[in-house]
């Protein structure tokens, strides 16, 4: 299943899965109730497959995890956030095409 290649953050995970990661990490910050981040989903999906080895993709509910969107001033949903090396390198937020989406995370 496509989903395993997608992790799951928390407040409580995210310096060690995003921030100490040896890889880059494409981080998704989404919500239940978010109408265009449901539309992203299988892009979101596809993406994790193309990238799998090169670039880790997780996704942060804000509703059960606050601390980290509040560090990283996310004010809306979908709300995507490149990390390479410890460190934010980009940001981009509304929905964006799965085309949009690899380019972003590959830059």
């Amino acid at each position: 299943m496509v989903m395993t290649m997608i992790k799951t953050l928390t407040d409580a995970n995210f310096e060690a899965e995003v921030l100490q990661s040896d890889k880059p990490v494409l981080v998704d910050y989404w919500a239940e109730w978010c109408g265009p981040c449901k539309a992203m989903e299988p892009a979101i999906e596809e993406l994790a497959s193309d990238l799998d080895g090169k670039v880790q993709v997780a996704k942060l509910n804000i509703d059960d995890n606050r601390a980290v969107p509040a560090r990283f001033n996310v004010r809306g949903v979908p709300t995507f956030m490149l990390f390479k090396d410890g460190a934010l390198v980009a940001a981009k937020v509304g929905a964006q095409t799965k085309s949009q989406l690899a380019a972003f995370a590959q830059q």
